[in-house]
């Protein structure tokens, strides 16, 4: 490969250790990829899987090198939800190959450390083999993930105190929470699975090392980042059921305080009904005692008498309908 082209190119940056290259590329573009592309054996779909910025996780394995797509999240100053961050390698025997959007911060972080002129930190993290990099960059992704998700976890204490708080409406913060949490999983669920088989399929493969102990210890790192991925997992997990009985339990206490509120207008409204239904039979245009040119006979005092008459007997009627119903336990 030639580095001096490659460092030439803005945006395309690349460290070599010996026999191994660890090409960095950040917002890439057709032009950085294409240049790339003649150093290297990249099929033309796998750029165009560089260039978007939604594809799903994947493992696509050639002769001589495989290419994998991982997501990772990523925050912004201004937003505190964690994003999706599409991370493209390309791993051969001798090079990798990373692309991102720019945001994967510890990645571009890592690679300024190993660009340093400490010969002795490039050793330690570039290693010998392109097997042990792709460790030392997904080793170092999975510990942001780690902070990341515990900074959400830990969100869920705060949440606690407000949800058991009649005063304080929180559903949006549940909301916001369970949003947070749902997309971490939607991460880790996939990079696990990936994990899992690049350990148990390719990790042999792209180590040059001959001696079976010091290859089966690369595979034990290997272990260990997937140890912690199924760690996070299982936190999200424990998280989801939490955050999911505080959404159970702030509908179920919104549910009562509005039901309070609710009996208090009932019990407001029912205390109006006698002066309400007085003033109706005031307003009829028929006899009542009381009113103005009362007559004395019986029979004009008919109508009143027909229509409470008539209100009892409707009154009764519902209050045994409602009893009937379960409505009144009376």
């Amino acid at each position: 490969m030639d580095n001096a082209y490659i460092h030439n190119l803005q945006g395309v940056e690349s460290i070599q250790n010996e026999n191994l290259d660890w090409v960095h590329v950040e917002k890439p573009s057709r032009g950085k990829l294409d240049t790339i592309a003649k150093m290297f054996p990249i099929h033309e779909l796998n750029i165009e899987d560089c260039l978007s910025k939604n594809n799903l996780p994947k493992i696509d394995r050639y002769d001589d090198h495989i290419f994998i797509i991982l997501q990772f999240p990523t925050t912004h100053k201004d937003k505190t939800s964690p994003r999706f961050s599409q991370l493209s390698l390309f791993v051969g025997k001798n090079y990798l190959i990373t692309i991102h959007q720019g945001d994967l911060k510890s990645l571009s972080e890592l690679f300024q450390s190993c660009k340093s002129d400490d010969t002795k930190n490039k050793r330690e993290i570039m290693g010998r083999t392109s097997g042990y990099l792709l460790h030392s960059v997904v080793d170092v992704l999975v510990d942001d993930l780690l902070h990341i998700s515990m900074k959400v976890i830990g969100n869920l204490d705060d949440v606690e105190d407000d949800v058991f708080d009649d005063k304080i409406s929180n559903a949006k913060e549940v909301s916001t929470l369970r949003r947070e949490i749902t997309t971490l999983r939607r991460i880790v669920i996939p990079l696990k699975k990936i994990m899992l088989e690049l350990t148990s399929r390719d990790v042999k493969r792209f180590s040059s090392i001959s001696d079976k102990e010091d290859e089966e210890d690369l595979i034990s790192y290997f272990d260990d980042v997937n140890d912690h991925i199924s760690k996070v997992l299982e936190a999200l997990d424990e998280s989801k059921e939490t955050i999911e009985i505080y959404k159970d339990t702030d509908f179920m206490l919104s549910s009562e305080k509005t039901n309070k509120i609710l009996s208090f207008l009932t019990i407001l409204f029912t205390l109006s009904i006698p002066v309400t239904v007085l003033g109706t039979f005031y307003g009829m245009n028929i006899y009542i005692p009381g009113s103005v040119n009362v007559d004395k006979s019986i029979y004009n005092h008919l109508p009143l008498f027909l229509i409470v008459l008539v209100s009892i007997v409707l009154t009764i009627v519902m209050i045994w309908y409602f009893r009937k119903l379960g409505w009144i336990n009376i």
